[in-house]
């Protein structure tokens, strides 16, 4: 990868880190109902007209804006307003790379493979270790609400792989229509039509700035950013950057909002961290393995 690609996966890797403490910020000021409206609205206008519509049916574009787009961030935004801290987030939601491997497995007969499978028991161990150190400052429902959101990314994934190559940057735009109207329902449904209307009569410069960002940062720039490398490079090059962005969750949120975890979810994170990297570059290491066990043809 040359330097400017480097940097430029650097970059995508911190504003989807940095993404977290933003939305904490943003859920200060919005409900986070009307958050994700507000969201998808600003990633859909005006990008839509500038960029075709990708060559899908329009069952599969919903499907995935309804997973990846609404189902993922209605759980994440809600288990962050239920007091899920954003670092400890950034680390729960890669959870998904395990839900892909058993929803591929049970939907579409992927077979899983000895590293994914060894990745998940030390993630799944990791992430029960964080599950009995919850109470106050991390309640258990905001765990499970970012499990949940984790199982929605998950879905998406397992969905894009049924209509194979498609254009990442068209995906994202188009399938960002599909939010704003449920995340709208939801908004009016428990936030209530009092707290929507006092909400976006008081907006401040905090949350114009946090959806700005999540908007055209996290989500324009890094899936266009994304869609580049993706495009130059085999995606086993680009994909393992993503294991960084936790790293950047966990260090932000420390910095910035003082976040502290305790010691049994710090040997949490570090267990789903190597499950994560046992997942990814397992299997390299497995064949490098075998191919040194066996002895050389005579």
């Amino acid at each position: 990868m040359s330097p400017k690609d480097l940097c430029l996966a650097l970059l995508v890797i911190i504003a989807w880190g940095l993404n977290f403490v933003v939305i904490k910020y943003g859920l200060d000021g919005l409900p986070p109902m009307l958050l994700g409206c507000l969201r998808f609205t600003l990633v859909a206008i005006p990008a839509i007209f500038f960029i075709r519509r990708p060559q899908l049916p329009w069952v599969w574009l919903l499907a995935y804006g309804a997973t990846i787009s609404f189902g993922q961030f209605a759980f994440l935004f809600e288990s962050m307003a239920h007091g899920m801290p954003p670092g400890l987030a950034s680390l729960v939601l890669q959870a998904q790379a395990f839900f892909t491997l058993l929803f591929a497995a049970l939907f579409i007969g992927e077979r899983l493979r000895v590293a994914s499978v060894l990745g998940l028991l030390i993630a799944a161990a990791g992430l029960a270790l964080i599950g009995l150190d919850t109470g106050a400052a991390t309640p258990l429902v905001a765990v499970l609400l970012t499990l949940c959101a984790a199982s929605m990314w998950a879905m998406g994934n397992i969905i894009t792989r049924r209509f194979g190559h498609v254009d990442l940057v068209a995906l994202v735009v188009w399938g960002a229509i599909v939010p704003p109207l449920p995340f709208l329902g939801m908004s009016l449904w428990l936030e209530g039509p009092a707290l929507v209307e006092h909400s976006l009569r008081n907006i401040g410069l905090s949350s114009l700035l946090s959806l700005a960002y999540l908007a055209f940062v996290a989500t324009l720039f890094g899936y266009i950013s994304w869609s580049k490398l993706l495009s130059r490079y085999p995606t086993g090059r680009v994909a393992p950057f993503s294991l960084l962005v936790p790293v950047v969750g966990l260090s932000s949120s420390a910095l910035l909002l003082g976040e502290r975890l305790s010691a049994l979810q710090c040997a949490g994170g570090l267990l789903v961290m190597a499950g994560l990297v046992v997942n990814v570059a397992g299997p390299k290491l497995w064949q490098r393995f075998a191919g040194r066990g066996r002895s050389p043809a005579t």
